[in-house]
């Protein structure tokens, strides 16, 4: 006896159709890795801008962002205010997407109306001293925001006392 295969006719297929439905598509291409501090520099750096405001009286907190906004680091003193912690998330996220530190930002925006219109409209911007950006050479890395300090000069010089802290190993 001989075996007949059963033949399958497909109608309202095209050829093409048939094709693809058997190769699965390409995966997408997948977008490059953000920049940032390593984890270690985040957490050194966080630490030395919480120790800085601590031995000056002033109990902070730090945020770290990678180039693409993620928070790589948020710490709080002992004793931090919930407003700390927003005001120092706010200020990493502003000096990361307005390229430049806080404190240039509030001064801008006293003359610049269109940019003062932006931070007034995107309540994750804050222009409000203490957030600087993180930089590999002149590549932006990411950035840090201090906050709770009574004065964004304050929190901004905490700020910097943890950047000169890991400069070395920001690549």
């Amino acid at each position: 006896m001989k075996i007949v295969q059963p033949v399958v006719f497909l109608t309202g297929f095209t050829i093409a159709q048939i094709a693809s439905a058997q190769t699965p598509p390409p995966p997408a291409p997948q977008p490059p890795a953000a920049k940032g501090p390593s984890l270690a520099a985040a957490m050194e750096a966080a630490n030395a801008a919480i120790s800085n405001c601590t031995a000056n009286g002033y109990t902070v907190a730090v945020s770290i962002v990678d180039s693409a906004g993620v928070t790589k680091v948020l710490l709080a003193a002992d004793g931090a205010r919930a407003r700390a912690v927003e005001s120092s998330t706010k200020k990493a996220v502003t000096a990361l997407t307005l390229k430049m530190s806080t404190a240039e930002v509030a001064e801008k925006i006293k003359t610049d109306e269109a940019l003062a219109a932006r931070l007034t409209a995107d309540p994750t911007l804050f222009a409000r001293a203490g957030g600087l950006l993180l930089k590999a050479g002149d590549e932006i890395i990411g950035a840090i925001g201090v906050g709770g300090a009574p004065g964004g000069e304050k929190d901004e010089a905490c700020a910097t006392a943890a950047i000169d802290k890991v400069k070395a190993q920001l690549k």
